[in-house]
C-alpha cells in the first residue's frame, strides 16, 4: 500500500517526528535545519517547507507555515496527521510593552485571538494558552541561554499592514495597559489546534520592533538587522534544546 501524502505540505503520514519547530518564512527553515544532522527536504509545496534531521541525538522536523493564521493552521494540522506531538514556532513580533525592544525574545505563555481563524473553529472566548509544560522548559532553557528575554501574552491578528480603524484594529496603547507583551500572527492558531488535538504547544518569537516606538509601515519595518539576526539564532538553539529536553 502506497504512503498517503497530506494534499496541501506534501508529508507523509508516518514521516514526521514527535518533536517540530516551525517559523514562518521557508528560507528561515532551510537555515534552522542547518543546525541538524542528516537533514533531508521531506516536501516543499507552496509556502510549507519541511525536513527532517537530528539535534543532540532527538528527532526534528522543521516546516515553514508562511504569514497568517489561517495558512498557517494547514501546516499544524497537516504536521500533527504526520505524527507531530510538540510543537514549537519560532518567529518575530513587535513588541508593545515598552521595555520590550528589538532584539529581545518573547515567550508567549498565551494569545489573544484577534483573528477571523478562531471563530470558525472555536466558541468564542475559547482561550489560546500554549501548553504550560513545554513552555516552562522552554523559559528555563531561555534562562539557561542568557539571552534577554520575556514571557507573556501577546496577541495574534490577521493583519500586517493596517486599513482604517474598525472595532476589530487592536489598539495597542490599550493593551500596552493590559501588559500585553507583543503582538503577532500565528500562535493563537497554533495553541488552539493544540488544544484540539491534544498535542504540546509553545511559541518563543525575535522583537525586530515595537509598535509603540515606531508606526508599523512599510517604510519603517527593518527586520534584516544584526541585532534581530543575533535574537534568531538565540530562539533557534533554545527552541530546538528545549525539544531534546521533552
Amino acid at each position: 500500500m502506497s504512503e498517503q501524502v497530506l494534499p496541501i505540505t506534501g508529508l507523509k503520514i508516518g514521516e514526521v517526528p514527535a518533536a517540530v519547530l516551525v517559523c514562518g518564512d521557508p528560507a528561515r527553515a532551510t537555515k534552522t535545519a542547518a543546525y541538524l544532522e542528516d537533514a533531508v527536504l521531506l516536501s516543499e509545496q507552496r509556502e510549507y517547507r519541511a525536513f527532517r534531521g537530528t539535534y543532540q541525538g532527538t528527532a526534528v522536523a522543521v516546516c515553514s507555515h508562511g504569514v497568517g493564521a489561517a495558512g498557517a493552521a494547514v501546516a499544524f494540522e497537516e504536521l500533527i496527521a504526520a505524527g507531530a506531538k510538540q510543537i514549537i514556532r519560532i518567529g518575530t513580533c513587535g513588541g508593545i510593552k515598552t521595555d520590550v525592544t528589538d532584539g529581545d525574545l518573547v515567550i508567549a505563555a498565551s494569545a489573544i485571538a484577534n483573528i477571523g481563524y478562531a471563530r470558525e473553529v472555536v466558541p468564542p472566548h475559547f482561550p489560546a494558552a500554549a501548553d504550560p509544560e513545554l513552555t516552562v522548559q522552554l523559559l528555563n532553557i531561555a534562562r539557561q541561554h542568557g539571552h534577554p528575554h520575556h514571557m507573556g501574552m501577546v496577541i495574534t491578528r490577521d493583519t500586517f499592514y493596517g486599513g482604517v480603524t474598525t472595532p476589530f484594529t487592536p489598539n495597542y496603547e490599550t493593551l500596552a495597559q493590559a501588559n500585553v507583551t507583543a503582538v503577532e500572527m500565528e500562535c493563537a492558531a497554533l495553541f488552539i489546534i493544540g488544544a484540539l488535538r491534544g498535542v504540546q504547544t509553545a511559541a518563543i518569537l525575535t522583537v525586530d520592533g515595537n509598535v509603540l516606538k515606531a508606526p508599523e509601515s512599510m517604510d519603517s519595518y527593518q527586520p534584516h538587522r544584526d541585532v534581530v539576526a543575533a535574537a534568531v539564532q538565540a530562539e533557534i538553539e533554545i527552541a530546538l534544546t528545549t525539544l531534546t529536553k521533552t
